[in-house]
């Protein structure tokens, strides 16, 4: 072919079809009519001699020609506007767009004052915070959608040798009860207690839950044995029913602070057991890396991290592509 038989306005229209389900929804979120949708669609398939989606359903359903371009366009899609952030940078220095990813605790209590700070020393730079699965977000940093992420959980085997994981701090997750509980009334309990009580939980599949029971099992505790009451789906529906007296949970210190300062919930204390977990942060060496992001790296995170190797920050971009090397090696073609 010697024209490239798409655009990518096609290319968008294809990805949001696919994410919502429907011609009709898809022009909806593009905020366009559905019979330019449908229209695209048909152009792009006409240029490309392939039919892209299966009509014989409700849902519209993708052939494998269409998971193919998908595939494609979603890295070409986010090239550009990693493309685009990085002219930006260039044009206007003291501006520019910071985003982050993170997993729901560390999105939810650590990385508001991050920003709050970081939105302090820089506020032109535009900062956008997404808060998805660990999974997820790896994936995000990988493809070049998010600039940096804080993580608690394993990063995806597929993605080791793509991203660069760096230990970050250390993440306790604390044994929390109501404050009228009985065991709330000792120093400290005994691992045998664990089995006594009531469970409040996110589900099994959660980053969280997976680790407390690895770190529970490492203490000899067996988490099948302890009695799951209910599973939630956000930490702060978990505190509040603890707080009601609907049992007990395991929460990260960072998402309790104002209530033990309240003494609205009680932190008990296990003897001879801690449960922590590692947090990392992970960036793609392999993806521009933006002014704002250097500066959130080197100014912010060194605050909040526990580990004194994160401490030599410049570590963390070491061989990431930068546009003045770009632009230079061009120059000298």
């Amino acid at each position: 072919m010697s024209d490239i038989p798409f655009t990518l306005d096609q290319l968008r229209i294809l990805k949001a079809i696919a994410a919502e389900g429907s011609f009709k929804r898809a022009a909806d979120s593009l905020y366009v009519s559905q019979p330019a949708v449908s229209l695209q669609v048909q152009n792009l398939e006409k240029q490309l001699n392939v039919p892209l989606f299966d009509r014989g359903g409700r849902r519209a359903q993708l052939t494998e020609a269409g998971h193919l371009l998908l595939s494609y366009g979603e890295r070409i899609i986010a090239l550009c506007q990693e493309t685009c952030r990085a002219i930006e940078d260039l044009q206007n220095l003291q501006g520019g767009t910071l985003i982050v990813g993170a997993s729901q605790t560390t999105g939810t209590y650590l990385l508001p004052r991050m920003i709050g700070l970081f939105r302090q020393s820089y506020p032109d730079v535009s900062v956008q915070l997404q808060v998805h699965s660990t999974r997820r977000t790896s994936w995000g940093v990988a493809n070049g959608q998010v600039d940096l992420a804080i993580i608690g959980g394993e990063v995806p085997a597929e993605l080791h040798e793509t991203l660069k994981i760096i230990p970050y701090a250390e993440d306790e997750l604390a044994l929390i009860l109501p404050v009228f509980h009985p065991l709330a009334q000792l120093e400290t309990i005994q691992k045998e207690d664990l089995y006594k009580l009531q469970f409040i939980t996110l589900d099994s599949q959660s980053t969280i839950r997976k680790v407390i029971d690895k770190v529970l099992t490492l203490y000899e505790i067996d988490p099948k044995r302890l009695k799951i009451e209910m599973e939630l789906n956000s930490i702060e529906a978990i505190k509040n029913a603890v707080q009601s007296g609907l049992g007990a949970a395991f929460v990260s210190t960072t998402a309790i602070e104002k209530e033990l300062q309240m003494n609205v919930l009680h932190r008990a204390t296990i003897k001879d057991v801690i449960v922590r977990r590692v947090l990392s942060v992970i960036v793609n060496p392999n993806r521009y890396c933006s002014k704002a992001a250097e500066a959130f790296s080197r100014e912010i995170l060194p605050q909040f991290s526990t580990k004194e190797e994160f401490k030599v920050i410049e570590s963390i971009y070491q061989n990431t592509i930068n546009l003045k090397e770009i632009l230079s090696n061009s120059h000298n073609a």
